[in-house]
């Protein structure tokens, strides 16, 4: 049987993302983004206001960070954890499969739930358009950069994204449920 494995992925994402994870992100509120879950969390930062070791991102809101990762890493807000899934989709305006990835450094961190899911549909619509694109043939392709996956197939660079995208949505997801019933 002959298998189209790009239809695979993206019909992997797509049942995942229109079937469990978007769903579930719908109503998500400023208060909810922003809650921290446990002392010390991990979260978007107004500039300059981080308490982590490091803070990435252009514009007014940063993500706390440090390198290594402190061990256990620190818990996550939601807002730290949709601007990561927005830096693993990528920027939605650059082709996904025809450039160097992009630092941290690059990103334009939203502020607000509605802007972050706003700009995760946006992240997701364009990284499945250039999926699509990339065809069954671009699956084979060499990544190029960074180095260290200079000769591994874009195949490995797209099962990653999934993974993330497919993890971190469940954390997210386990979010929502732990905010629902905290203690208020």
């Amino acid at each position: 049987m002959d298998v189209d494995w790009n239809a695979e992925l993206i019909d992997q994402l797509e049942d995942h993302w229109h079937g469990q994870l978007r769903p579930r992100l719908d109503g998500l509120s400023d208060e909810e983004f922003f809650w921290h879950p446990a002392p010390g969390a991990w979260t978007l930062s107004r500039r300059g206001e981080s308490a982590a070791l490091v803070s990435f991102g252009e514009g007014e809101f940063t993500l706390d960070y440090a390198d290594p990762p402190p061990d256990p890493p620190p818990v996550t807000t939601i807002a730290w954890r949709l601007g990561h899934l927005i830096d693993v989709f990528g920027p939605p305006d650059v082709p996904h499969f025809d450039r160097p990835r992009l630092d941290h450094q690059d990103t334009g961190y939203p502020g607000s739930a509605t802007a972050a899911l706003t700009r995760l549909d946006e992240a997701h619509d364009a990284w499945i358009s250039d999926l699509r694109a990339l065809g069954a043939v671009g699956l084979g392709r060499a990544q190029e950069e960074p180095p260290q996956f200079a000769n591994a197939p874009m195949a490995k660079l797209v099962l990653h994204t999934h993974r993330e995208i497919i993890h971190h949505g469940a954390e997210i997801s386990l979010l929502r449920d732990l905010y629902r019933t905290r203690p208020n």
